[in-house]
């Protein structure tokens, strides 16, 4: 009859077995323990008697790296006083207070979770594998922006015009205004370089208070304006990319967090007086993690301490600038090429390889030509093409051209359109000459105009291609002729 004992019942008679004469190799074998494991039995039977072989807690007695209730006090107290602060803040502030023993921030990481003052998430990368780009040295990059949230007391919101030093996290604007429109955007740019000078370069997005890039107006707003005036480069990060300003939207997030943060404020000028308080503390005081746990103020050389007047212009004046006297405007529209650059007369004029596959406005005049991308000049240069289309003469035909008697004629079908179909190979006929436009375009219907010189070809009224004309003038008169194509060929039923 098979009987089943306990636990312990089989380690006391494991004990048994030793102390009436076997080996202990032997026992632990038939036990299918190690002899380690019944030497301990055999101790603890000794010391506490049966009692002693049951399970006990693997915990140690004692553990003298432990945090001290003490600390742990601090920690929590630190942390209701600033609730933004982290387990590596936190730490750094228990150095400055020589704290000993001094805990690693993991510990505070789970104390804080023990407490229910984080939640515990997982990393997705490592700390090591982010990286941090910054500028090389103080005033050389602002970032600029504008948060909302600031609540008030009767009801409403207002806005604060952030402005960051990228090199040293300084914070050099922090504006409160009822509106962000342009004239208060650019009192707080105005306030900032008064204090702290002029900087080499400022960053912002496309906002319409910063840039006419993609709004409905031609020319500059008054933020541009005031950069032109005082010798500011204006960077514009692309459409929907908030992490090209990820050192002015981490501010954001910061202030979010360590300043606005259940707070409600009666007037604007009663939160302005608080928000200047916060800002002073997080400039001199308050150690930031991403320049080594220094506060901003000592990385950032006030490069503007003595009094700067910056050329601020007047919004109200009207008054064009003093222009050289110009001639008469010619405006095209051209496409710009993959390499930035488009072609006027077959001359080529640099935009920009950003712009690439974009369709520009092109304002030409006797002295400068022009170029605008959505109402916004983009490059301007000394005009190199002629003004007026040569005549053909025998010495500047074209080459397949020449020694014919046919004057291409001047007037009359000039700029008249003309329709025809692109063939898979992605030309038109003209004339009894091809012209290139794209297999992209194969079997569209294209607009073609001769203008003077040359053939410019239209899709949907935008201007796509531009030839110098190399047809024979003689068959002109049959491709005007046939302005909307060869007609169609019907089907025999």
């Amino acid at each position: 009859m098979l009987v089943e004992l306990g636990l312990v019942e089989q380690r006391h008679k494991a004990v048994l077995e030793v102390l009436a004469g076997a080996t202990v190799t032997d026992v632990a074998l038939r036990n299918g323990v190690s002899r380690q494991t019944v030497h301990r039995w055999l101790r603890r039977y000794a010391d506490l008697g049966l009692a002693g072989l049951a399970d006990h807690s693997s915990r140690p007695a004692s553990c003298p790296h432990q945090m001290s209730a003490e600390i742990e006090v601090r920690i929590l107290d630190l942390r209701e006083a600033h609730p933004g602060w982290g387990p590596r803040t936190l730490r750094h502030q228990l150095q400055k207070e020589e704290a000993a023993p001094l805990p690693g921030r993991s510990s505070i990481y789970r104390l804080l979770i023990r407490h229910g003052l984080v939640d515990p998430q997982k990393r997705k990368r490592k700390r090591e594998d982010y990286r941090r780009w910054e500028r090389t040295r103080s005033m050389e990059l602002w970032q600029m922006d504008i948060m909302g949230g600031v609540k008030l007391q009767r009801g409403g919101d207002l806005m604060i015009v952030t402005g960051l030093d990228d090199h040293s996290r300084f914070c050099v604007s922090a504006l409160l205004v009822p509106r962000a429109t342009a004239h208060p955007v650019c009192e707080a740019l105005a306030l900032a370089m008064r204090r702290y000078g002029v900087p080499d370069q400022i960053l912002t997005d496309n906002g319409k208070v910063f840039t006419a890039r993609f709004g409905p107006g031609k020319g500059q707003v008054l933020f541009d304006r005031i950069c032109q005036e005082n010798g500011i480069r204006h960077l514009l990060t692309a459409p929907n990319s908030p992490t090209t300003t990820g050192k002015v939207e981490r501010f954001h997030k910061t202030v979010r967090s360590e300043f606005l943060a259940g707070r409600v404020f009666a007037t604007l000028e009663e939160a302005q007086e608080h928000l200047d308080a916060w800002v002073r503390s997080y400039n001199e005081e308050r150690p930031h993690q991403g320049i080594g746990m220094v506060p901003p103020a000592k990385r950032f050389a006030l490069a503007g301490s003595e009094d700067f007047t910056p050329v601020i212009p007047d919004p109200e004046e009207e008054k064009a600038p003093e222009k050289l006297p110009r001639g008469p405007e010619k405006r095209v529209t051209r496409r710009v090429g993959d390499n930035g650059r488009i072609k006027l007369a077959t001359f080529p004029y640099h935009v920009g390889a950003w712009l690439g596959g974009e369709t520009v406005d092109v304002v030409i005049d006797d002295r400068l030509v022009e170029v605008f991308h959505r109402g916004v000049l983009v490059a301007t240069h000394a005009r190199r093409h002629p003004l007026e289309v040569r005549p053909v003469q025998a010495g500047n035909k074209p080459r397949h051209l020449q020694g014919r008697q046919h004057p291409r004629p001047q007037s009359g079908a000039v700029g008249v359109p003309v329709i025809r179909k692109v063939d898979p190979h992605g030309d038109i006929s003209f004339a009894g000459a091809r012209y290139a436009v794209g297999s992209r375009n194969a079997r569209k219907d294209m607009e073609v105009r001769l203008v003077g010189d040359l053939v410019e070809i239209y899709l949907e009224g935008t201007l796509i291609r531009t030839h110098r004309a190399k047809h024979d003038p003689s068959k002109l008169h049959g491709a005007f002729g046939v302005p909307g194509g060869r007609p169609r060929k019907k089907k025999a039923s």
